[in-house]
């Protein structure tokens, strides 16, 4: 029975039944595919003799692979070459839209299906991916999933999940200069933990976000799921339309207003029931910044790395793990942390407002000697609109490298990798050990603003000091 959250109506719009096990079959109204998590789930469904039930339902693209230097065929990597020549088979057989490299719409799943217009209100969306969580900044139900369950959606356009609870994330107030959106939602993981959102979804709420662009809302949903929330979603208002009127794949002309209609029924009422509500003022949120291992061990950028005896008890001993691993000690301070490599992209903040503001900081400043610091656009539209206004230009003259659109660093399954101890400034979405490509390598997660300010000083920088 619906408690009148938006979460709770896109849910019962999609449900096909109540299965044995209790679980929910939830019909999946738009299913994203890439190179990494398919290649499996395609032979699950040859194995089995089954086609894809609907292929206009299924949008593929590659980003976790391609190099972003060269992307010459074949590929360098020979593994790469593979995933990418399966994802192509498997497209043209299931006759499955596919944004290849070249095709002028190529980029991080999660940045072309908003660009393009497939995101929107009230859908139900699935990806092998985790961060698929992306698209609730439309008033999306979005799930990340794993390879038998891109399986399933191909076969039968439905997965099988036990229904959530909604905890109501308030955050009210206007921000800061120097405070961005990646701020606010490492801010929310810090005080909420890596773990408080296990069952439930998020629902953005208040004044800060009602404040956000879609592209910052995006990176608010991008974080939910290593909040632990299964989803992160915001009610879909007058920005999110206008963000969406004619792109691609939005409604047109009269469906155009039909559409605006219904999505508005589907916000949460003003009565609706939560299992939880947290509150949060825009003006405690400084420009925050990770020191550990995981995304909730973060810091504003003027605090010192927390003291054993400041943390709960059961969170000292993978804070003690964070001490050895980064190299830093309780009660120093995070500002002056010397940086090795500054990099600027991922699903979260490689949009063009994310490259727009790192431009500001970077224009007429200088990558300091010894830092390797690069810019990877979300997707070719986002590099193309970048190229268009310059960006590149600035990058390049303040020592920056400008490449091509792919996932690169933020997870490094290309040749995109840490070395060695090498310490990243990133505005990616993890910081776990290991996950720039080096099994020793270090990250810091920060906005694209903070990265570039860490780039030009060398060190982990407070970015209110470039204002």
């Amino acid at each position: 029975m619906s408690k009148g959250t938006l979460f709770d109506k896109v849910w019962d719009l999609h449900t096909v039944g109540i299965l044995p096990s209790g679980q929910t079959q939830l019909f999946i109204g738009l299913h994203l595919i890439h190179e990494v998590t398919s290649p499996q789930a395609f032979a699950m469904l040859r194995d089995r003799g089954l086609k894809v039930l609907y292929p206009e339902r299924t949008v593929a693209t590659v980003d976790h692979i391609v190099p972003t230097e060269n992307q010459a065929r074949p590929f360098v990597d020979s593994l790469a070459e593979e995933m990418m020549q399966s994802l192509e088979q498997n497209c043209e057989e299931h006759q499955i839209r596919f944004y290849n490299v070249g095709s002028g719409s190529q980029g991080i799943v999660h940045v072309i299906a908003p660009e393009l217009g497939f995101t929107q209100p009230g859908m139900t969306i699935a990806c092998g991916d985790s961060h698929t969580s992306t698209h609730g900044a439309f008033g999306a139900i979005a799930f990340g999933i794993g390879t038998s369950q891109v399986r399933d959606v191909l076969a039968s356009q439905t997965l099988a999940l036990a229904k959530l609870k909604v905890r109501k994330v308030e955050v009210n107030g206007t921000l800061k200069p120097g405070v961005y959106a990646k701020d606010v939602v490492l801010h929310i993981i810090r005080k909420l933990g890596v773990k408080g959102g296990v069952g439930y979804a998020y629902e953005f709420a208040g004044s800060t976000f009602e404040q956000m662009s879609m592209e910052e809302r995006m990176t608010v949903c991008n974080m939910a799921i290593e909040g632990g929330a299964r989803c992160g979603y915001v009610n879909p208002d007058a920005v999110t339309f206008e963000y969406l009127k004619g792109r691609d794949f939005a409604p047109k002309v009269e469906a155009w207003d039909k559409a605006v209609a219904w999505w508005q029924s589907l916000r949460s009422d003003t009565a609706a029931e939560y299992d939880d509500v947290v509150v949060f003022d825009a003006a405690d949120i400084a420009p925050t910044i990770t020191w550990g291992i995981t995304p909730g061990q973060g810091i504003a950028i003027n605090e010192l790395v927390p003291t054993p005896e400041m943390l709960p008890a059961d969170e000292q001993p993978i804070a003690a793990e964070a001490y050895r691993y980064m190299d830093l000690q309780p009660g120093q301070p995070i500002q002056g942390t010397k940086v090795d490599v500054c990099f600027v992209g991922s699903c979260t903040n490689g949009r063009i407002s994310d490259l727009r503001e790192a431009a500001k900081f970077a224009q007429g400043r200088q990558v300091a000697e010894g830092v390797k610091a690069f810019i990877v656009p979300g997707s070719e539209r986002v590099k193309q609109q970048a190229e268009s206004e310059g960006l590149d230009k600035i990058f390049v003259a303040a020592g920056f490298e400008w490449r091509e659109p792919g996932c690169s660093m933020c997870l490094a399954m290309n040749p995109d990798k840490l070395e060695g101890r090498q310490l990243s400034a990133s505005s990616s979405n993890r910081n776990f050990k290991g996950r720039q490509g080096s099994a020793s390598g270090r990250t810091l997660l920060m906005s694209p603003a903070m990265v570039v300010a860490a780039a030009v000083t060398g060190q982990v920088s407070d970015v209110r000091e470039l204002l």
